[in-house]
């Protein structure tokens, strides 16, 4: 296993005081906080000079955090989610739980189960789901790696994950899609 301890303890103890992180996640680089904090979200929405409108994706590590976190999602998502191979975000109707800052105007949300070993182990540790916006400012390109972030979110995160900044290779952002009547609906390939 690869020893991210530190990292992981840096993130917790920043989370849970309200604050932002800058950290790898399955896909490209991400800013995250406590999605569940409504002010931490603010921060964030401040910080990428984000329209506070535009909803969130939340990370989180099981199957049955989307069940606390959602009212009576289809079941059959969870096998659609089984048979991918790319990581998959998926829009559930009705929210529960999370920050309202989070959601989407009609009540929904973005989450997406993550399998990236260390976001998994944070937020297992961390208790909560985390959110995971693109490391950017509104309207720039997402981040293929470490090295293309603005330097601008790496002063205003208030810590800055060590693990994986050097990893140059291209990442890429998640599948979005919504699930209706057991159908996929893509929002985004």
């Amino acid at each position: 296993m690869t020893d991210f301890s530190n990292d992981i303890e840096q993130c917790l103890k920043v989370l849970q005081k309200g604050g932002i992180i800058l950290y790898p996640t399955d896909t490209i680089w991400g800013i995250g906080c406590d999605a569940t904090n409504a002010i931490a979200v603010d921060k964030i929405i401040t910080l990428k000079q984000r329209p506070a409108v535009k909803s969130f994706v939340v990370l989180v590590a099981a199957e049955k955090d989307v069940l606390q976190y959602t009212a009576a999602p289809d079941l059959a998502v969870f096998d659609y989610l089984q048979s991918t191979t790319k990581p998959t975000t998926v829009i559930y109707e009705h929210a529960l739980g999370l920050a309202e800052n989070v959601l989407a105007n009609d009540g929904s949300v973005a989450i997406r189960i993550c399998n990236d070993e260390f976001c998994k182990h944070l937020i297992k540790r961390f208790r909560k789901p985390i959110v995971s916006t693109s490391a950017n400012i509104s309207g720039e390109p997402s981040p293929e790696n470490f090295a293309a972030i603005n330097k601008m979110l790496v002063h205003g995160a208030d810590y800055v994950v060590k693990y994986k900044q050097d990893d140059l290779s291209a990442a890429k952002a998640s599948s979005i899609i919504k699930w209706e009547n057991g159908k996929v609906v893509v929002i985004r390939e």
